[in-house]
């Protein structure tokens, strides 16, 4: 009688146990227990879950398989990996520019100020930088919103690049890349449940770093459809039909653009530019402009305009009233230094209350990578007219915007030479983002294998060809329209081999399937 209360007892405790979600002991086979694991895919947060990032999604990790694959000795049709999914400038052969690197080596390694290799303006700008450091050293905390003479200098470069436009070192913020000021901006924005819920306007196709920072925050996406029939440009009748839809069911509070356009490659005109500041407006709508490949615009006819300069220029009415936060990087553009992590953001006309939550919010990351912060400085306050390194500085940043600029035009003409591929003009940023044309019996198999058709496409050109491609679907597009993102950043000879066997492959894929 007392063994079997015991026994109960014992059960209804694992039963009550289990209800509240506690580790259960088990014991093995070898006679020892081991417990359930606390953090599951159940238990976990869900939010998380959510989260797709493209760029470094499935394809990109069958990539790596492969290549390890062919290290360790494994025949393919191919001798190496081409990956083409991401705009790593360096990983794809960009040479850095002399200057920005030798002022970091000096401000890694201070006692190479003692030397005379390295030309005095280097010297000048690594001294500078490194009194603004606590203990003279790039390895200590900085202040959490940046290095003052850091923000300082981007506001003097913010004012140079709109004319006279006047911006506050106190509005701006340094940050770990550009995705960093985004998701911060992102997390002060959302709030909300149910019908009240924060909705964010997202132009589609996008980067996926806005779809998973939503998903993530639990924020409702706002997709917005960017018109491929005109390059890729923004309509307002979308914009507000768009927006009247979403709020029957969640609170639309933000409108992101990315100018020039990633995945897309457009540059938005002035007009489109004046006319979606003026639907923030109308609309209450806080504006985000993400314009990191601001330096990298090609096609003739083309100008990057800044939303802050455009804001200004419209006069009180809007200046004075539509909140904006600007972003920019020293990841794309000429730079190309990705893995240094440098970038700021500007906000304008935010709440004086809100501004300290965000500066409270962006202490908690104590600070960003301080020789980020370096290198965001020397963009922004690069060589000058005189001094020692200004001629091999130019000479460098437009050969390296030059040769860009040339294979974005050779990447649209190839591809618009391959029958069932058609590619906008590439007017700006790093990408291609061709529309393809897939026969209804390939549509078919890639469904009945739970795949997009396009993401079916990208890996069957990765097993034949070893080119790594992003899918369309992973950026969003309309339904029925399949596409790629292709970076235009290999060298030229390789980047005519990639392209050469992009034409191949579709014309043997289209045989295959018709």
């Amino acid at each position: 009688m007392r063994g079997s209360s015991m026994e109960r007892d014992i059960a209804l405790s694992g039963v009550s146990e289990r209800r509240r979600g506690l580790a259960q002991e088990k014991m093995t086979e070898n006679g020892v227990f081991s417990r359930d694991k606390v953090l599951t895919i159940d238990t976990m947060n869900p939010t998380v879950k959510n989260v797709e990032y493209a760029v470094r999604g499935p394809i990109v990790q069958r990539a790596m398989q492969i290549e390890k694959e062919l290290r360790e000795g494994v025949k393919k049709p191919f001798t190496e990996v081409i990956k083409a999914n991401i705009g790593d400038a360096h990983a794809m052969g960009q040479q850095p520019i002399t200057f920005f690197r030798q002022v970091l080596a000096l401000c890694s390694y201070p006692e190479l100020l003692n030397e005379n290799m390295f030309p005095e303006d280097a010297k000048n700008r690594a001294r500078r930088i490194l009194q603004a450091c606590g203990g003279g050293s790039v390895g200590a905390y900085s202040a959490s919103q940046g290095i003052d003479c850091v923000r300082q200098d981007v506001a003097r470069y913010i004012e140079r690049r709109d004319g006279g436009v006047p911006c506050d070192p106190d509005n701006v913020y340094l940050t770990t890349g550009a995705s960093d000021g985004i998701v911060t901006m992102l997390k002060l924005l959302v709030c909300g449940e149910g019908a009240s819920r924060t909705g964010v306007m997202i132009s589609i196709p996008q980067y996926p770093l806005y779809s998973a920072a939503l998903a993530e925050l639990g924020a409702v996406q706002i997709n917005y459809y960017l018109n491929e029939e005109k390059c890729w440009s923004m309509d307002l009748s979308e914009l507000e039909s768009s927006l009247a839809e979403a709020r029957k069911h969640c609170n639309p509070k933000a409108l992101c653009i990315i100018n020039p356009g990633n995945p897309t490659g457009q540059v938005q005109s002035r007009q489109c530019i004046e006319d979606v500041i003026r639907f923030a407006a109308k609309e209450r709508l806080f504006l985000m402009a993400d314009e990191v490949y601001q330096d990298n615009v090609y096609a003739e006819g083309c100008q990057f305009h800044s939303f802050k300069k455009v804001l200004f220029e419209l006069g009180p009415e809007y200046s004075d009233n539509v909140e904006l936060a600007s972003f920019h990087s020293t990841s794309k553009c000429y730079m190309g230094e990705c893995g240094f992590r440098g970038g700021y953001m500007e906000v304008i006309n935010m709440d004086a209350e809100v501004q300290a939550q965000l500066s409270k919010l962006v202490s908690v990351r104590l600070c960003p990578p301080v020789p980020g912060q370096a290198l965001m400085d020397l963009v922004v306050n690069s060589p000058q007219p005189g001094e020692p390194s200004h001629i091999t500085f130019m000479k460098e940043r437009t050969a390296t915007l030059s040769l860009l600029a040339e294979k974005a035009k050779l990447t649209e003409q190839i591809l618009n030479t391959v029958p069932g591929i058609t590619c906008n003009p590439v007017q700006g940023a790093m990408y291609s983002f061709p529309n393809i044309s897939l026969p209804e019996k390939s549509i078919k198999e890639a469904k009945a294998l739970g795949q997009a058709p396009d993401m079916f496409y990208c890996m069957k050109l990765l097993e034949e060809t070893g080119i790594c491609l992003v899918p369309g679907s992973g950026f969003g597009q309309k339904d029925g329209t399949y596409h790629f993102r292709m970076t235009i950043l290999p060298p030229t000879d390789k980047l005519k081999i990639l392209l050469a066997k992009v034409k191949e492959f579709h014309q043997k894929f289209t045989q295959q399937y018709s």
